[in-house]
């Protein structure tokens, strides 16, 4: 693979001219996206937000893994498949992650969102190669990055990772908090105050009281949240535009999963 220039390289004013069913479009390029992306910023200039970062992360591990998972099964040529990953960690690196440009307030399930990562790793994955972007040779986004996928599959696959890996985060902050409640709970036990029912005094409780009871609460959110989260671990991946796999080999969702297990280092996660 030859490391030619990322996306910043280019002049930003130049356009290239890429086609789809609906015709030729101007893309920036300087754009590592390509005409279904700049089509999904026309139609949805909604909010002129840009996708989370955990929500690009995840679409980006469900590539990697596939390319993995085809160059394994022989599916896909070692190549193209090794160029694909190479892109993919690129981005998890932190790079080209202003590629990513389509509004979270899109239509379609997430289809504009799962072709705008399409492009930019099979355009990324040709440059690897030494081929030109936005002529998707070798590399296309469909046929290759996105291979015996859907947006019906991926994108639910996407957001259950999403949350799990963001999970450890959020539950090492609330025992963070549960934490410093229980300390200030022992450090006003000895505070005696009025107990307050309906917007009345009610009867004596002690300060530190309240705060083992809030203490509590947070403990017990805490297992709710890990509880809900293990239904998360069951991905789909695999069930491709209909849930009946078609265009899937029999062995892709499983070893989909355990890909995934490897790339993300969630261990929890199982075949839907």
């Amino acid at each position: 693979m030859s490391a030619t220039a990322g996306s910043s390289s280019l002049p930003p004013d130049l356009t290239r001219v890429e086609t789809d069913p609906l015709g030729a479009l101007e893309v920036p390029q300087s754009a590592l996206y390509g005409v279904q992306t700049a089509r999904a910023l026309q139609n949805f200039a909604i909010s002129g937000l840009r996708p989370l970062r955990p929500f690009v992360v995840a679409q980006v591990w469900i590539k990697k893994a596939a390319a993995m998972v085809h160059r394994h099964t022989g599916r896909l040529e070692a190549p193209l498949a090794d160029a694909i990953v190479a892109a993919a960690d690129e981005v998890l690196a932190g790079r080209h992650r202003d590629q990513f440009v389509v509004d979270p307030y899109q239509a379609g399930a997430g289809t504009s969102h799962n072709m705008n990562v399409n492009e930019v790793l099979a355009n990324r994955a040709n440059e690897l190669l030494g081929a030109p972007r936005g002529r998707y040779v070798p590399v296309h986004p469909n046929d290759h990055v996105n291979m015996a996928q859907s947006t019906n599959d991926t994108i639910p696959t996407n957001i259950r990772l999403a949350v799990l890996g963001e999970l450890p985060l959020l539950a090492g902050a609330l025992e963070a908090l549960e934490e410093a409640l229980d300390d200030r709970a022992r450090a006003f036990d000895h505070i005696v105050k009025a107990g307050r029912t309906h917007l009345q005094d009610a009867m004596p409780i002690r300060l530190g009281q309240e705060f083992a009871a809030y203490a509590g609460s947070l403990a017990r959110a805490r297992k709710r949240l890990h509880e809900a989260a293990d239904y998360l671990n069951d991905l789909g991946i695999g069930g491709s535009a209909v849930g009946t796999g078609v265009t899937v080999e029999p062995q892709y969702p499983s070893l989909m999963v355990a890909a995934l297990r490897d790339i993300t280092g969630i261990h929890t996660l199982r075949e839907g």
